[in-house]
């Protein structure tokens, strides 16, 4: 049961999705089960698995909210386990990720000092076919220039994020219509509305590597960022001087999809980019003019 919701009480419901990752979700699991933070709600979301994950888990965690939906994907499966969420504050938490047993107490204690905070992240530690990783200073999740940088990379990691529910009556969901990338499209909307707090440790263990991890087995996610950068141009919370950041990454991004679909001769998609690129180039040639 969730109890009694005030500010100095902040209730948390831990969401979970998952697909085939039976192994890894017990994990998962057991890490949230473990936080020095009580957490009140735990919902796990199984997006039509069929390896027998809720046959094997329930048993084991029996006061996790079980839901179950056809293969839908991330964001389906994400959007169902948050409408589904009472607590004030939502964490969420990838199936193949884990957290260090301080990572919520550090972030309420964060967000009890930014009582006007609506978001609070944390820095993440990598561990890629069981070795540790060196995160590229390009990670750096500093909130100077976070929305431009996050236009070229997604920087905020789903598992490190906590966010009270009030966001999502503002920016809305997870876009279902992302295979991937949905992520990237949620954090650039939460950027326009609001400044993430951040807790500068290494709080979450991603583990990377493995067959069905989404960002090694989709080819051009660049493709979705450019979806997500062309909707964003025309969200009101834009402010018109953040557009020509917005041409220009969308211009790099256009640059590179042309030529990797021509390195695969598919000429049409080459095109097609090509064009988009060349009109974010002449909207941003247009700036220019009118600067000087």
């Amino acid at each position: 049961m969730v109890g009694p919701q005030s500010p100095d009480n902040p209730t948390v419901s831990v969401v979970l999705t998952t697909y085939n990752r039976k192994e890894m979700l017990e994990r998962a699991l057991r890490s949230v089960k473990g936080q020095s933070y009580p957490v009140e709600e735990i919902i796990v979301c199984d997006d039509g698995s069929t390896d027998g994950t809720q046959r094997e888990l329930v048993p084991r965690f029996p006061d996790v909210t079980w839901i179950r939906q056809e293969n839908k994907g991330v964001a389906s499966a994400r959007n169902h386990a948050i409408r589904t969420a009472r607590g004030s504050w939502i964490a969420l938490l990838d199936s193949d990720d884990e957290w260090k047993q301080e990572k919520l107490e550090r972030q309420i204690s964060l967000i009890a000092s930014n009582p006007d905070s609506k978001a609070c992240h944390t820095d993440e530690e990598w561990i890629r076919n069981g070795n540790q990783t060196i995160l590229p200073q390009f990670m750096d999740k500093s909130p100077q220039s976070l929305f431009s940088r996050s236009l070229r990379r997604c920087l905020i990691c789903p598992s490190s994020a906590l966010i009270h529910s009030e966001v999502f009556s503002e920016i809305g969901l997870f876009d279902e219509s992302f295979s991937v990338c949905e992520d990237y499209d949620f954090w650039l909307r939460l950027l326009l509305w609001t400044e993430p707090v951040l807790v500068h440790e290494k709080l979450v263990i991603k583990h990377g590597g493995h067959s069905d991890q989404l960002s090694t087995s989709t080819w051009g996610m660049d493709r979705f960022r450019v979806q997500s950068m062309e909707k964003l141009l025309n969200n009101p919370n834009l402010p018109e001087k953040m557009q020509a950041e917005v041409w220009k990454t969308l211009t790099e991004k256009c640059k590179i999809l042309e030529n990797g679909f021509a390195k695969r001769k598919k000429t049409a998609e080459a095109q097609k980019y090509g064009h988009k690129k060349e009109s974010y180039l002449s909207l941003l040639n247009q700036v220019k003019e009118t600067v000087r």
